[in-house]
C-alpha cells in the first residue's frame, strides 16, 4: 500500500510505455488507484479488458474512445466508465492527457512501475 499522502506532478516519475504512451501513477491503497496517461497524436491504448471497473477523464486532449462495440470522440471535459471484463480502448487524435481511476488498484501497474 502507497503511504505518500501527497502526489507533486514534478516530483512524481513518468513510466515510458512506448509507441508515444507515458504514465505517472499517483495515489493509491488496496482499492483504489489514479494514474495520469499522456499521449502523443497517433497513440494507440490498445483494446484491453481487465477486472477492474475504470472510471476516465479526459484532461487535455482529444481520443476516439471504444467499449464494446461502441465508439465516441472524447474531448477535454468528457470521461467514460468502462465495467470490468469490458472490452475497451483509445486512439490519440490530439495530444492529450487522461486521467484513470481504476477500483481496486492495478497491481500489474505497481510491478512495470518498480
Amino acid at each position: 500500500m502507497q503511504n505518500n499522502l501527497f502526489q507533486i506532478e514534478t516530483e512524481t516519475n513518468w513510466e515510458d510505455l512506448g509507441d508515444g504512451i507515458k504514465r505517472q501513477i499517483y495515489g493509491y491503497n488496496d482499492t483504489v488507484m489514479m494514474v495520469k496517461v499522456k499521449f502523443e497524436a497517433g497513440a494507440v491504448g490498445t483494446l484491453h479488458q481487465h477486472h477492474h471497473s475504470q472510471v476516465t477523464y479526459v484532461e487535455t486532449g482529444v481520443f476516439e474512445t471504444t467499449i464494446d462495440d461502441q465508439t465516441k470522440t472524447l474531448k477535454k471535459g468528457d470521461g467514460f466508465y468502462a465495467p470490468p471484463h469490458k472490452i475497451h480502448g483509445v486512439v490519440c487524435k490530439e495530444p492529450g492527457v487522461l486521467i484513470d481511476v481504476f477500483t481496486p488498484h492495478r497491481e500489474d501497474f505497481l510491478k512495470t512501475n518498480s
